[in-house]
């Protein structure tokens, strides 16, 4: 879509106001979206100068219909790429109504507001301030079985940027996600899903106290399966990345690895998808 001069922009901007009808909100949605979508860096830093972001954080709120929320997240899920405009859209009051979403809303809606928090999660910062709004416990519950695959994977996705933040990953573990995430390791889960949940593990598996509790949940034999020469590269190098960590400092955890007969394995893969072994370091 190519870009639109900034007073278009201006007066699309105008029709997501809370007075305009539903219709026209639609449509400057739909226009809106395929920009951040289709468009650049410097497309999606006209849109926020053109007041967009305050605009679509209001379409977020309660009553509002499922799909202008639905498109007012995705939109700023999509904005959300370039930290500029993810400070801007938390500082713009998105946080508390995108994790609203998350319990609220439909499985269509709720899989969207799990996305816009993962793009919002750039920073510590934001990171701290998503888990700091309760998005920990709603996140939890979108792992659960019977969740829709997407859901689950964009729940499990943005777990594992907040748990990059040590508080966040205690609290995160406090809150019951080992359990579903190592369950989402098992060969009943998509690729994508699967990749997502061994990455949240393994930024979770920095702690000591966490590490340990993910091994005796069961995570290790899905995560050597992960490692297998039929599993994407990115699940490889997401499963290999949480093994590793979950072994760093825990001779009893490397046995474990060691007895799932995956040493030889994990270092074979990790050397090819040019990760160092401990030794190496």
């Amino acid at each position: 879509m190519p870009p639109l001069p900034r007073r278009e922009l201006r007066n699309i901007v105008r029709k997501l106001g809370v007075n305009a009808r539903v219709a026209q909100q639609r449509q400057a949605l739909v226009t809106l979206a395929g920009l951040c979508r289709d468009g650049s860096i410097a497309d999606r830093r006209d849109i926020a100068a053109a007041g967009a972001i305050p605009a679509l954080v209001q379409l977020l709120e309660s009553g509002r219909p499922a799909e202008v929320q639905l498109a007012a997240a995705a939109t700023l899920g999509h904005l959300a790429r370039t930290e500029e405009t993810a400070v801007y859209i938390a500082a713009s009051g998105a946080i508390p109504p995108l994790v609203q979403l998350l319990e609220a809303g439909s499985s269509n809606v709720q899989k969207t507001a799990a996305g816009a928090l993962v793009g919002l999660s750039v920073t510590a910062e934001i990171a701290v301030a998503i888990a700091a709004a309760g998005a920990v416990p709603p996140l939890v519950q979108l792992l659960e079985p019977g969740r829709q695959a997407w859901v689950q994977h964009n729940a499990a996705a943005a777990l594992g940027f907040l748990g990059r933040d040590p508080e966040n990953a205690v609290t995160i573990a406090a809150a019951g996600a080992i359990p579903p995430l190592v369950q989402l390791l098992g060969r009943g889960s998509p690729a994508e899903v699967r990749t997502k949940a061994a990455g949240a593990l393994g930024n979770l598996a920095r702690i000591a106290e966490i590490a340990v509790t993910i091994a005796a949940a069961g995570a290790i034999p899905p995560l050597v399966q992960l490692l297998g020469r039929g599993s994407p590269v990115e699940a490889q190098t997401r499963a290999a990345h949480a093994l590793r960590r979950l072994g760093n400092g825990n001779a009893k955890i490397r046995a474990d690895i060691a007895a799932a007969g995956a040493i030889a394995n994990l270092l074979q893969e990790m050397r090819g998808l040019g990760i160092d072994s401990p030794a190496d370091q």
